[in-house]
């Protein structure tokens, strides 16, 4: 299928998971995270903070066992840099206010800014991904920015409430593809493309 064609039917899929499935599902998802990755010589992970209007999946969970479990790691967020069209990657502890943008999306109001280099691990999010790691956003493209400009050692993981799909149809050079994709049902190592 094409992208625009999955990205309207897993917008859908994904607002019928509500209240305690959506809790299920979330926590599934972190405890796969946390049982399927050796985080020792993790130093920095960039993850997503769930964006409610599209009932994305909680994170906070992996924050929370991250700050109280692995203290020598640090997390990082996006911010998104509209005049530059890219993500900027900002520290984010406990104590980090977030604030709504004029997007209706949860950023640090403030925060020490951390190089994209710097990021071993990443966490992003995505309505649905193929068995290769290519996935479907929201069409914006910032992920695909920031990833292409991770260094090749980083560990790129797609989160997701569904299991891979066999195959997106219109993946193009710009597309990076992800080692990982996460669902409450297990780790799915990507494959190499068909």
């Amino acid at each position: 299928m094409l992208k625009s064609d999955l990205r309207q039917l897993y917008l859908s899929k994904q607002k019928t998971i509500v209240g305690e499935e959506r809790v299920g599902a979330s926590s599934r998802i972190a405890d796969n995270f946390f049982s399927g990755f050796d985080l020792a010589r993790i130093r920095f992970i960039h993850c997503f903070v769930p964006i409610a209007k599209f009932d994305e999946i909680n994170t906070r969970l992996i924050f929370a066992k991250l700050w109280r479990d692995f203290p020598y790691i640090q997390t990082v967020v996006p911010r998104v840099d509209f005049s530059a069209n890219e993500i900027r990657n900002l520290k984010f502890t406990h104590e980090t206010e977030l604030v709504r943008n004029a997007w209706g999306i949860e950023e640090p109001i403030h925060g020490e800014v951390i190089e994209t280099e710097k990021i071993d691990m990443a966490l992003v999010p995505g309505l649905c991904f193929d068995h290769a790691g290519h996935r479907v956003g929201y069409g914006k493209g910032f992920y695909d920015r920031l990833l292409k400009a991770c260094r090749p050692d980083c560990v790129k993981i797609g989160l997701s409430y569904f299991d891979p799909v066999d195959r997106i149809d219109d993946v193009h050079d710009g597309d990076v593809r992800l080692d990982f994709v996460i669902s409450p049902q297990r780790v799915y190592q990507s494959k190499p493309p068909a």
